[in-house]
This record gives structure tokens, C-alpha cells and sequence, in this order.
């Protein structure tokens, strides 16, 4: 019975463990090979967006898409890849599905700002806002939702995205652009309030930067000079005929 049982038991072994941990050590090399590929198709793909070779780019990133279907990076780079060569439509494609495989406000801002392009400017606001939900610290975003606002033509909304902008950058330029809205519509109080802010948050910045010291240094002027190495010269001679004078007369 004892032996019986110890058959039954390598048989089992055979049958079913073996090959499961055969599987397993054949699948360690090939996750290894697998790694090394997937790093040298990225890196592929940045050298050629980088070296402005979109074909490639995009050949080494759908490549990657092949092995990896919810690579969110890949999707995200690949829609940047077709927003530069104005393939619209499909970055926009690339941007949701990214969006979709992992919430990422850059993603979002990217579809916005695709959709300004495009001239689709309620999906664009729509966009922004969502990534301003997600990230609301980047000065950027309520600088792209002013613009989508602006062209809707809701200019107190682009006022108040331009004046978010602002608090977290305290730029010059922000307010520029909101003088700019201002000027277009006439609003003459407005304008005044602005123009003394521009006034003074560059009153501001000059005082903050940081005074340049001017070294002093004492320069001889060429006359100077030449009396200098006249008395040095002056000083040296006399020692020197003493010298070979008291010299001589020892000799003799």
C-alpha cells in the first residue's frame, strides 16, 4: 500500500507540478529579454521624437502598444507625436484612451488644448476644468481655460481664470493679458485699476532683484607706471655698481 501510494504521488508530481514550475523557470528569461526590449523600444521612440523623426517615433511606440495595451505613457506620447504633425483626431483618441487607463491632468490639458486648436472650445473649457480639478497649482491651465473662455466669449470667466493665474504666479504678463480683455471691451475703470497693478508689480520685481556691486580697484595710470619702474630700476642700479666695484677691488 506504502509503495502504491508513493507512485500515485510522483505521478502526481509529474503530471502536474513538474510542468507548472518548467513553465515558470522558461518564463524568467524571457520576462528579463522582455524588459530589455520594451527599454530599448522607449528609448528608440525619444530619440527619434527628439531628432524629429516621427515615423520611427511612432513605429517604436505602437510596437510597444503591440506587447503593452494599457501602456497609458505610450498612448500619451503617441498623441503628442499626432498633435505635432496636426493628426488631430487621432491624438485626440490617443489623449482619452490615456486619460482612460490612468487619470492624468497633463492628458486632459493636452485634449484642451487640441480642441482650441481645432477651434472646439467648450470641449476645450470642459477639458481644462478637469484637469484644473485634478492639478489646480499649474498657472498654465487657468492661462489655456481664459483662452477657451475668451473665445466662447465669456470674458468675465476669462478674467477670473487670468486672476486665478496670477495669484499662483504673480507674472506681469498675466495681467497684461487681462488688460488686454479689458481694452477690448471698453471697460475704462478697469483699465485704470490694471494699469496701476502692472505698475506696481514691476516696481515690485526691479526691488526684488538683486543690486549689482561694483568692485573697486585702483588702477595705475601709465604715468605712474613709468615713474614706478624708473625708482625700482633707480633703487637697483646704485646696488649693483657697489657690488661689482667692492668686488673688483678685492680681486686687485
Amino acid at each position: 500500500m506504502i509503495g502504491i501510494a508513493i507512485i500515485l504521488i510522483l505521478a502526481i508530481y509529474l503530471a502536474f507540478l513538474n510542468p507548472i514550475f518548467r513553465t515558470q523557470k522558461a518564463e524568467e528569461p524571457r520576462s528579463a529579454r522582455y524588459d530589455m526590449q520594451m527599454k530599448k523600444l522607449w528609448n528608440a521612440a525619444q530619440t527619434s521624437m527628439r531628432d524629429q523623426k516621427p515615423l520611427r517615433a511612432e513605429k517604436a511606440l505602437l510596437t510597444i502598444l503591440k506587447f503593452d495595451e494599457k501602456n497609458a505613457a505610450a498612448y500619451n506620447r503617441l498623441g503628442i507625436l499626432y498633435a505635432k504633425e496636426q493628426k488631430f483626431d487621432e491624438a485626440i483618441e490617443c489623449f482619452e484612451i490615456a486619460q482612460s487607463l490612468d487619470s492624468n491632468p497633463s492628458c486632459l490639458h493636452n485634449v484642451g488644448l487640441i480642441y482650441l486648436e481645432t477651434g472646439a472650445y467648450e470641449k476645450a473649457a470642459m477639458a481644462f476644468e478637469q484637469a484644473i480639478e485634478l492639478e489646480n497649482t499649474v498657472p498654465a491651465r487657468y492661462i489655456a481655460l481664459a483662452k477657451a473662455r475668451e473665445r466662447l466669449g465669456q470674458t468675465k470667466a476669462a478674467v477670473d481664470a487670468l486672476e486665478s493665474a496670477f495669484a499662483l504666479d504673480q507674472n506681469t504678463n498675466t495681467l497684461r493679458q487681462i488688460l488686454a480683455i479689458h481694452e477690448m471691451t471698453g471697460d475704462t475703470a478697469a483699465l485704470a485699476d490694471l494699469t496701476a497693478r502692472i505698475e506696481t508689480q514691476i516696481a515690485k520685481e526691479s526691488a526684488s532683484k538683486p543690486r549689482q556691486t561694483r568692485r573697486t580697484t585702483t588702477r595705475r595710470t601709465p604715468a605712474k607706471a613709468t615713474a614706478a619702474r624708473k625708482t625700482n630700476t633707480a633703487v637697483r642700479k646704485p646696488a649693483t655698481r657697489r657690488t661689482s666695484t667692492t668686488v673688483r677691488r678685492k680681486q686687485i
